[in-house]
């Protein structure tokens, strides 16, 4: 009876020292009392980078003459023809041949029983949206299929980047302690943060206006773009967001 009792006795012993580790080992969320919120912030930029991308397709002259039909085109102008100028025309507004690199080269098919049209897009590097009503004045845009606004970026984009995030994080205690306080609780220690979208930080380009250029209108007077770079201004906007968790204090 005794040897049967004392067994009984070690096993109740391992049973709550079981327990006990179970209890210690329980995730924060069982042992503390906690609020979590979420904190965002955003950061506008204004980028002292921007790509401004050109396509350039080939063409037949009789397309602007006004009366032939397109069964009567006969004189195509060269992409070759069409870069050239294209670049002359910018290199005399200060953009020079390593502020252009080429994008893409395709060909572009009319209609049937005419020749391949050859394009190209040029991707040109500015540092001043005010360049964009230089270019779009001095270029041919009988050759032009397209214009629009490409990648945009800033030379210190990493620490705008590193305060929004410190933003995000701040704004989160902010609330926490506000929420917390409305109902007569202090803050403890952080638990967790939890940054969303796994470290990549969405972006939103904010534009007040696309500038792209209506292939069909090119070559009339009329089709004069009247978009200028006040237009065209633009801003990187940044979100950032964060999930904390902060124990409350006195438990």
């Amino acid at each position: 009876m005794r040897a049967f009792n004392f067994i009984t006795a070690l096993t109740a012993a391992a049973l709550l020292t079981c327990g006990t580790l179970a209890a210690q080992d329980a995730p924060y969320d069982e042992q503390f009392r906690y609020i979590e919120v979420t904190g965002t912030s955003e950061v506008e930029i204004i980028p002292d980078e921007i790509h401004f991308v050109i396509g350039i397709k080939e063409y037949f002259e009789e397309e602007f003459d006004g009366k032939s039909k397109p069964e009567d085109y006969r004189t195509k102008v060269r992409i070759e023809d069409i870069e050239s100028q294209m670049r002359e025309a910018l290199h005399s507004i200060g953009i020079t041949d390593n502020d252009i690199r080429t994008q893409d080269v395709g060909d572009y098919w009319r209609e049937r029983g005419l020749d391949f049209l050859i394009g190209k897009n040029l991707d040109i590097t500015l540092h001043d949206f005010t360049m964009i009503d230089k270019i779009i004045s001095v270029i041919d845009t009988k050759g032009v299929s397209s214009m629009r606004i490409g990648e945009m970026t800033h030379k210190d984009i990493l620490k705008y980047q590193e305060q929004g995030k410190k933003d995000a994080v701040l704004a989160a205690r902010r609330k926490a302690e506000y929420m917390a306080g409305a109902l007569g609780e202090q803050l403890g220690s952080v638990l967790s943060i939890k940054e969303h979208g796994g470290g990549i930080d969405s972006y939103t380009i904010v534009q007040n206006s696309k500038l792209r250029m209506d292939s069909a209108a090119y070559g009339s007077a009329e089709a004069a773009p009247a978009a200028s770079a006040s237009d065209a201004f633009r801003t990187i906007k940044y979100t950032y967001s964060v999930t904390c968790r902060f124990a409350l204090k006195g438990w």
